[in-house]
């Protein structure tokens, strides 16, 4: 197991136990995200945590493929699931990197808070657009410290090497674009809430 997947294994207790930072625009962005959902859609969620999103989203959708690199975490969301009596939801320990499925398999593609925690974002992004169908979209929310936190970019890397911390990109909104526009994505919505260093994208796949 490598040193990211150890800390995030290590906080999923922890990290489970956190109210949402902003709940105002996260149902803003669920509600935005359901606007390119219906009944027959397939997602896929990478980076998808205890699985809170997936779940509020699984009512509104075919089937829902859950990944994440901790399995601490998709226990919790395996538990939520249940609870929830949702049973539309597989959850899966894999990056991005490593899941296997064919070309063109999913509808949407959901990768929030998570691009700003990969060593090769554009990498994972490259493989989100072949995963993705012709015209199909992918959900993006990303931390980009380098617009107003820039002192971040100083403190984030001590407090990794003390086990405090993940990696973190130091990302500008721009950074975020590019990446999504140089894989061969349009941006069809761009939300900046709050303070602005969150930037929260829809990007398409051309038909």
């Amino acid at each position: 197991m490598d040193a990211t997947a150890k800390f995030w294994e290590k906080v999923a207790d922890r990290y489970a136990k956190q109210p949402v930072a902003d709940e105002q625009s996260y149902q803003t962005k669920l509600a935005k995200t359901r606007e390119y959902l219906t009944p027959d859609s397939t997602v896929l969620e990478f980076g998808c945590g205890t699985g809170t999103t997936a779940i509020t989203h699984a009512p509104y959708v075919k089937h829902i493929h859950a990944i994440d690199i901790a399995d601490n975490m998709l226990q919790y969301g395996r538990e939520k699931a249940a609870k929830a009596n949702v049973s539309n939801i597989s959850f899966e320990q894999a990056t991005i990197e490593e899941f296997q499925a064919p070309a063109s398999s999913f509808d949407m593609v959901l990768g929030l808070s998570i691009l700003h925690l990969l060593r090769d974002p554009q990498t994972a992004i490259n493989k989100v657009f072949t995963l993705l169908k012709p015209g199909g979209v992918f959900v993006s929310s990303t931390v980009c410290i380098d617009e107003r936190q820039r002192y971040l970019k100083y403190i984030l890397p001590i407090m990794k090497l003390l086990g405090k911390a993940p990696f973190v990109q130091s990302f500008k909104v721009a950074d975020v674009e590019r990446l999504l526009t140089q894989a061969g994505f349009t941006i069809d919505h761009h939300w900046l809430p709050g303070k602005g260093t969150v930037v929260f994208l829809i990007a398409k796949k051309p038909l």
